[in-house]
């Protein structure tokens, strides 16, 4: 081609090469191979950092290394350990029983309270409900005979000043604004009648008077304090037409301390005050606790509310002292049989024969009459619970631990205090750690109850009114109420907790006996099941969150100690309860352990086998009980001298009436058939055990695989064995949660636990099985099947889920 002219053209043809062959036919997937491999790098890369960041980390686990946190649980425990002191316990003792503390009186502590855990570290937060509870106005107690001059009027013969005695030597009883004695949830009234003595006041106890064709409707019931919640009795009397109950403690229930023995009574020794008087709660407990007006669901400001006839009492009724019982039950000598007629049940523990009371039943005379006035003013009125928090690692594994605040009197050295100052000084321990820079795997709630004397109404309105959260976090509740009045040590816990009590209990030296622990020296080793009488009742019996309740009781070496009395002061622990306050400290130290071994170890310390152990064992107890029922013993075949004041509860709590209950041959068939389908439960239990124990195994190894070092570079078995641990741990988390029936026992459907609650007729003795017992009680044999059958339902339910 020659030289380009004006007459070339502009495009012109030009030869290249051939075009190189595309790698992939299709550019679709060029592009989905391209960004597939670039989505697993990355997704590679995030698991990997959240692997280091985010999760849980087996360095930072006992045993491991130090990790994030800077104190290592050993380091932790021995914390929990050294710091609890005695002089604080003393001064925190002193600050909450310096004045009255009623429920709905005592916003002042509740500030402080949150004040103090503040400092001592723990953000905390005061949480308020508005609760219906009744306050005093007037009383009067008299004996009253009919002036023989004049048959149409009276005369007083004795007027109880309703008064604690004002002691030199104790502050506490001479202050202005002192509490008087009442009942909560007693009905306001004022009645006159002759009086009835009814023992124990326990269903037993009116079974015999019936039996003994004793009259009762109309006329005025005097019992003695003891083996039954108190509200039980008033609500017994209640229903057999009775239209006031008088309440006294009896010395005889005091134990080797007694003035007929030789004791000096409170302040010069250790016997019991003459004039101490017994305040408390007559709810009646076992249908319901809580705020009377709002069953399951918070007391919140406009809510709505509902009547509370069935929940608490409609006759009046007023506690007094066993001076002031004595010119009444001295009224009643030669009027009716004696109590010595009726059976051995009658007389034991009576301990006013020396001061000249014959324990006629009576009736009094229609000549001879008590008046009692009672007045109430009944309020809805703000209540305040304290709620502290340390953040754990584990948003879903939650620790609850509770001490209720308020008392009936201005003193409440013993209930509540002593657990007030331990649980300040264990949040004060821990503020110690955190100070260290330690943080917990779990979240730990602390909380500080307002209600609890009146019917656990504190604790139950949070629990109902946070149920969705604690249902999917709560992990145990540790509850906490005497603390201290004495030196034998006391547990009450669901089988899955009873391990971590012995370890730490086992891990805590004795005061009184160097060189030896708790467990050795002032325990028999006992855990009692779940009743109710305190904070854990809404946890353990309403939400399924397994639970436990420790604390120091006075033994039979012990002074007496002045239950709901003025005399339950802090000169009283000081001097008699405990002097130095070391059972204090060492308290503080138990609980401190028992929170540390559920907040702080990556595998929670339960033990599933124990559990299906103990059902195993509640199963045999049912048809002992079955077995009872249908072949009463008789009375000179129980040596009731072996007995625990608990199994006395529940042989005179049982409501089943022999002399009205016959026995048919189809009755007793259908009661055998019963018996059989037990043999299903047992079964069942046997397959819980199974698999119960494959979980524990599963969590021992796991335990030993948490204290192995793990190198950085292993971290997919890191993550494995989170992911194993997290599984195992959510296995032992919803255990409890199997054993909720949603429709509730027969008769209070708000407990909701088929296995625990308290005994219908005892309150704060703990029932298992309860729906099948009490069908069995009223022997109704059809219902009972029905027991069995969701029973067996939930223990199956259980072993599934593990």
């Amino acid at each position: 081609m020659g030289a380009a002219s004006e007459h070339t053209p502009l495009i012109t043809t030009v030869e290249v090469e051939a075009a190189p062959r595309r790698r992939y036919s299709h550019p679709v997937a060029r592009r989905f191979f391209t960004l597939s491999f670039s989505s697993i790098l990355f997704w590679f890369f995030l698991f990997f950092i959240a692997s280091f960041s985010f999760l849980p980390r087996p360095s930072s686990w006992p045993g491991c290394g130090h990790g994030r946190s800077k104190v290592d649980y050993e380091q932790l425990r021995q914390l929990l350990l050294d710091t609890p002191s005695s002089e604080k316990a003393e001064a925190w003792q002193r600050y909450y029983t310096a004045g009255p503390h009623l429920a709905g009186k005592n916003y002042s502590q509740a500030l402080w309270t949150k004040e103090k855990w503040e400092e001592f570290g723990v953000q905390s937060h005061i949480v308020d409900y508005e609760v219906y509870i009744n306050y005093p106005v007037d009383h009067r107690l008299a004996l009253l005979k009919k002036d023989e001059s004049h048959s149409d009027k009276w005369k007083v013969s004795f007027e109880a000043t309703l008064e604690e005695d004002i002691l030199d030597e104790d502050p506490s009883t001479s202050l202005p604004e002192r509490v008087p004695v009442f009942h909560g949830y007693s009905a306001s009234g004022n009645v006159t009648a002759p009086v009835v003595y009814v023992n124990y006041g326990t269903y037993q106890d009116f079974d015999d008077l019936l039996k003994a064709n004793v009259s009762l409707a109309g006329k005025i019931a005097i019992a003695r304090y003891g083996l039954i919640f108190r509200g039980l009795k008033v609500k017994r009397a209640q229903e057999l037409g009775m239209i006031g109950v008088i309440l006294y403690s009896d010395p005889g229930d005091d134990g080797e301390m007694t003035e007929e023995n030789g004791y000096a009574p409170y302040p010069e020794g250790p016997a019991r005050q003459p004039s101490s008087v017994q305040r408390g709660s007559t709810q009646f407990l076992s249908v319901a606790p809580g705020d009377p007006t709002t069953p399951g669901y918070p007391s919140k400001p406009g809510v709505p509310r509902g009547p509370v006839d069935g929940a608490i009492p409609s006759i009046p009724s007023i506690p007094i002292s066993y001076a002031e019982a004595l010119p009444i039950l001295k009224a009643l000598n030669g009027h009716g049989p004696k109590a010595a007629d009726f059976n051995k049940w009658w007389t034991h523990h009576t301990g006013l024969g020396y001061k000249g009371v014959d324990y006629n039943i009576g009736p009094t005379p229609d000549d001879v009459v008590v008046n009692l006035y009672n007045e109430q003013d009944y309020v809805t009125t703000p209540l305040w619970n304290v709620i502290g928090i340390i953040n754990g690692t584990i948003p879903d594994e939650v620790i609850v631990i509770g001490n209720h605040r308020d008392a009936w009197v201005a003193g409440g050295a013993g209930d509540p205090n002593s657990g007030s100052a331990v649980l300040n000084e264990v949040i004060r321990s821990f503020g110690e750690a955190l100070k260290l820079g330690w943080k917990p795997l779990r979240t730990i709630v602390f909380a500080s109850w307002d209600g609890e004397e009146y019917g656990l109404i504190g604790s139950t309105e949070w629990v109902e009114e946070y149920l969705p959260w604690l249902s999917a976090a709560n992990v145990a509740y540790l509850n906490i109420d005497v603390g201290v009045r004495g030196k034998v040590f006391s547990a009450s816990a669901a089988p899955l907790l009873n391990s971590i009590i012995y370890a730490a209990t086992g891990a805590v030296e004795s005061p009184d006996h160097p060189g030896h622990s708790i467990l050795e020296k002032n325990w028999d080793k006992k855990i009692t099941t779940m009743g109710s009488g305190s904070d854990f009742t809404a946890f353990q019996d309403f939400a399924g969150i397994p639970s436990l309740d420790v604390g120091f009781n006075a033994g039979k070496d012990d002074p007496v100690y002045h239950y709901h009395s003025n005399y339950d002061s802090f000169y009283w622990m000081k001097k008699y309860g405990d002097p130095g306050f070391v059972y204090h400290r060492t308290m503080a130290q138990i609980f401190g352990l028992l929170i540390a071994e559920l907040v702080d170890l990556p595998v929670l310390a339960f033990s599933a086998e124990s559990y299906a152990t103990a059902l195993d064992g509640y199963v045999t107890q049912v048809e002992e009980k079955l077995d009872a029922g249908l072949h009463p013993p008789k009375d000179e075949e129980i040596d009731i001298s072996t007995l625990t004041e608990q199994a006395i509860s529940e042989l005179r709590g049982r409501h089943y009436n022999t002399s009205n209950t016959v026995i048919t041959p189809a009755s007793s068939k259908a009661a055998l058939a019963l018996r059989d389908s037990f043999k299903r439960l047992h079964d069942a239990v046997g397959k819980l055990t199974e698999k119960a124990a494959r979980l524990d195994a599963e969590a021992e190894d796991l335990k030993s695989q948490a204290r192995e070092h793990i190198p950085w570079y292993h971290w997919h078995q890191k993550v494995k064995l989170w992911y194993r641990i997290r599984k195992v741990n959510t296995k032992y988390k919803y255990i409890e949660r199997s054993f909720l029936f949603s429709e509730g026992l027969d008769g209070r459907p708000w407990f909701k636990h088929v296995v625990f609650a308290p005994g219908l007729w005892t309150g704060y003795s703990g029932a298992v099985f309860p729906g099948l017992v009490e069908s069995i009680d009223a022997r109704d044999w059809t219902n009972a099947e029905r027991w069995v059958d969701i029973i067996d339902a939930c223990i199956g339910n259980a072993a599934r889920k593990l």
